[in-house]
């Protein structure tokens, strides 16, 4: 008979319970970004169809900026995680309050530069008059929501490393509900522009909630004793390496929707709304990414180097699993979302030639989705040890040198059209996905070998230690 006992360590009940409270609630909340972009595009796909590129080309310099200050932000979680899996989660006040100071100071510089970046660089890529200054004042609004971003996002990775996700989770909910009401109310008048103060209004909702979570139920304001020397720097050090990445992985999927909208319009809409669905499927590996890096960094912490092989693992096992079915179940219901997502319109006629486009790129998306997931989940698993620079190199060399190249060729100057544009993107997801794995299993074998990286100092505890080691939620 089976026996639970003979399963790797990994992969045992406990462990797979521990994940999956851990990454429900943080994928719900991270979903939330999604789903308000989904719904965005849905009302005004509705009332202006023809708008929609102007909301997606819009974030190109916003999501550039935005992505790195999500990444600068990553260090809070990764510190307070290691803090708490010590059995030091009272002294992670310190760790909050300077990453709200890093947030107030870098959403002031992003800004002030996408406000003044907006129209020159939509001028730079070489579109209409007309399309340069409707998407220079979409971007500008969101810009103003960058310090909501900033703030909500920091609050946000505090809270789930000290393992308060369904706090976040409640949070997420209600400025999903907020988006929607804000969309109806002004979608039909304002068009894009409605959209956009929407989102930027739902990110300052979520912004003060957090911060009054925070405060109320966690060390955030507790006086806690002076870190070691360098912690400030090694929480930056995190952040900075994530926010690279980031700015190699949105600011390049920025400009695939940019590179569909130069196609045509209907091209633009398609891939964008294509794109969305994606990024709903991305959303759990977000959930899953964080809940394992929480894991990986509270093992870390306790310098537990098999605790951390046996979280990383856990994770690319659970993405794979649950995105396998994800991908299915896009792949299956690809037509009648296409025709949903279409007929909404009150003009569904004019979009009736855009459904077999639609359908079909859905099909190669729930492709792609398998290993964007795992890069997702292997990339944030290598940061939560400390391993910076390898994911972010992968992220470049996968994005920047490759996905926007092929995309831009394949598209423009082949003349594939918007197919090109996925062509590039499945081929950075798979390269991205399959190096970021292969790194996080070589440096999970070696800190069993030889201790937790000595970069920090830190070396293999004996068993036993590791056994009487505090694994307590937090306060």
């Amino acid at each position: 008979m089976f026996s639970v006992s003979r399963l790797p360590d990994w992969a045992k009940p406990k462990e797979i319970f521990d994940l999956v409270r851990l990454a429900v609630p943080v994928a719900l909340s991270r979903s939330s970004f999604m789903l308000m972009g989904l719904t965005d595009a849905i009302i005004l796909g509705r009332h202006r169809t023809d708008e929609l590129p102007l909301v997606l080309v819009g974030w190109l310099p916003n999501g550039v900026f935005m992505g790195f200050g999500m990444g600068l932000m990553l260090g809070v979680s990764v510190l307070t995680a290691e803090l708490n899996g010590s059995g030091k989660g009272s002294e992670t006040g310190r760790i909050f309050r300077r990453g709200m100071l890093v947030a107030l100071a870098y959403s002031i510089i992003a800004t002030l530069a996408c406000v003044v970046v907006a129209a020159p660089l939509l001028r730079l890529l070489g579109f209409e008059p007309d399309f340069v200054n409707s998407t220079a004042q979409t971007t500008r609004i969101l810009a103003y929501g960058t310090l909501g971003h900033m703030i909500g996002i920091g609050a946000t990775f505090y809270l789930e490393a000290l393992r308060r996700p369904n706090i976040v989770t409640v949070i997420s909910m209600v400025a999903v509900a907020f988006n929607l009401v804000v969309d109806l109310i002004l979608v039909p008048t304002y068009g894009a522009v409605g959209v956009v103060w929407a989102t930027t209004a739902s990110r300052t909702l979520i912004a003060v909630l957090s911060v009054i979570a925070a405060l109320a139920l966690t060390p955030a304001l507790k006086r806690s004793p002076a870190g070691p020397q360098g912690e400030f720097l090694r929480q930056n050090k995190v952040g900075l390496g994530t926010g690279v990445a980031n700015v190699a992985e949105w600011g390049s999927f920025n400009m695939t929707f940019v590179i569909a909208s130069l196609v045509s319009y209907a091209a633009g809409t398609a891939y964008g709304l294509t794109v969305q669905f994606l990024g709903v499927i991305f959303m759990v590996y977000l959930g899953l990414g964080t809940a394992t890096s929480v894991r990986v960094a509270e093992s870390y912490g306790r310098k537990d180097a098999v605790g951390v092989r046996n979280a990383s693992r856990l994770g690319v096992v659970t993405a794979f699993i649950a995105g396998g079915a994800l991908a299915l179940l896009l792949l299956l219901l690809r037509d009648p979302i296409a025709a949903f997502a279409l007929n909404s319109s009150e003009d569904a006629d004019a979009n009736a030639h855009l459904l077999p486009m639609l359908a079909g790129l859905m099909a190669v998306a729930a492709f792609i989705s398998l290993f964007d997931g795992q890069q997702a989940v292997g990339s944030m698993a290598l940061r939560a040890q400390n391993v910076v620079w390898w994911p972010t190199a992968i992220h470049v060399g996968s994005y920047v040198l490759l996905m926007v190249p092929i995309a831009w060729y394949l598209a423009l100057v082949a003349g594939i059209g918007v197919w090109g544009v996925m062509v590039g993107v499945a081929v950075a997801s798979v390269l991205a996905g399959c190096a970021q794995v292969i790194v996080l299993e070589w440096k999970a074998a070696r800190g069993v070998r030889t201790g937790i990286s000595s970069q920090s100092s830190l070396h293999a505890v004996p068993p036993t230690e590791v056994a009487a080691a505090s694994t307590s939620a937090g306060p």
